[in-house]
C-alpha cells in the first residue's frame, strides 16, 4: 500500500491528487505530516503543497462538474468527518477518470457519500443565518459566538457581509476558535488569543452597550409574555432550532 502524507488542507489535498497523477500512483492512505504509516506500508510520499496545482486540480474539477458541482468538493472538505479527505481522493478520481455525467451517479457509494454530506454542511450554513444572535459591544460594533457542527462558517459568511453591510461585526466559531470580522470595507478572517470566555454564549458585561442589556432584559420578557406553558414542547423545538445554538440565543439564556 502506498501512503501519502500532507498538511491536511485543502490546497494540500489537491496537490496530491496532482502528485498521483503525475507519479501514476493512487494512496490506500493519507496522513498528517508527521504520521506513523500503518504495518504493511510499501511506499510512503511526502506531498509539497503547491498552490498552481492545487488550482490547475480545481479548475478542472469546476470544468467538469461546474460550480455547484464544485462546491460540493469543498463542503465535503468542511465537514471535518474522519475519512473525508480520503472520499475526496476517491471522487475526484472518479470524475477525471469516468466519462459523461459520472457526479450524477447516485448508484455509486462516494458519489452518494459526497451529496449526502455536503448536504448537511449546506443545510448547517442555513442554520447559522437563521440563528446567529448579535449582540451589541461598547463601541457600537457586533458580536456572535457560534458553535456549528460542521466548519460552515466560511460559506454563510457571504451573506452576513451583504445583509449586514453598514454596520461592524465579528461572527466567531468559539469551537474552532477562528472568525471573520467586516469592518465596512471587507472581511476578514481573525482569531483571538484569549476566547476561553465566548464559550458560554455571552459578550463580557463590560464590553456590551448599554442599550443592549436593556434590550436583552425586554427581549427575554417578551418572550416569556408571549409564551404559552401548556403548549411548550421541547422536542419540537429541538427539531427546528438545534440545541447547540440554544446558549447562543438571548430567550434561552
Amino acid at each position: 500500500m502506498t501512503v501519502f502524507r500532507y498538511d491536511k488542507t485543502l490546497d494540500g489535498l489537491l496537490t496530491a491528487v496532482f502528485d498521483a497523477y503525475s507519479r501514476r500512483i493512487f494512496p490506500g492512505a493519507l496522513l498528517a505530516h508527521g504520521e506513523v504509516p500503518p504495518l504493511f506500508t510499501d511506499q510512503v510520499y511526502d506531498v509539497a503543497t503547491d498552490p498552481e496545482m492545487s488550482a490547475r486540480v480545481w479548475n478542472g474539477l469546476e470544468t467538469r462538474l461546474g460550480r455547484r458541482l464544485g462546491n460540493m468538493v469543498l463542503y465535503v472538505w468542511l465537514s471535518e468527518r474522519e475519512g473525508a479527505d480520503m472520499l475526496l481522493m476517491r471522487y475526484i478520481r472518479k470524475i477525471f477518470d469516468s466519462p459523461g455525467q459520472f457526479a450524477y451517479n447516485l448508484a455509486d457509494e462516494d458519489v452518494l457519500e459526497v451529496k449526502k454530506l455536503a448536504q448537511k454542511v449546506s443545510h448547517e450554513g442555513h442554520y447559522l443565518q437563521m440563528f446567529v444572535r448579535f449582540q451589541k459591544a461598547g463601541d457600537d460594533s457586533f458580536f456572535a459566538p457560534v458553535s456549528p457542527e460542521f466548519n460552515s462558517l466560511p460559506i454563510a459568511i457571504p451573506y452576513f457581509t451583504d445583509r449586514f453591510r453598514d454596520q461592524k461585526w465579528l461572527i466567531y466559531d468559539v469551537k474552532r476558535r477562528y472568525g471573520y470580522y467586516y469592518d465596512l470595507k471587507e472581511t476578514t478572517e481573525v482569531t483571538i488569543e484569549d476566547d476561553g470566555h465566548l464559550l458560554d454564549g455571552k459578550l463580557d458585561p463590560k464590553l456590551m452597550a448599554e442599550d443592549e442589556k436593556r434590550f436583552q432584559t425586554l427581549w427575554k420578557n417578551y418572550f416569556d409574555a408571549l409564551a404559552i406553558r401548556e403548549r411548550i414542547n421541547p422536542r419540537l423545538q429541538s427539531r427546528q432550532m438545534p440545541r447547540r445554538y440554544w446558549k447562543f440565543i438571548t430567550e434561552k439564556q
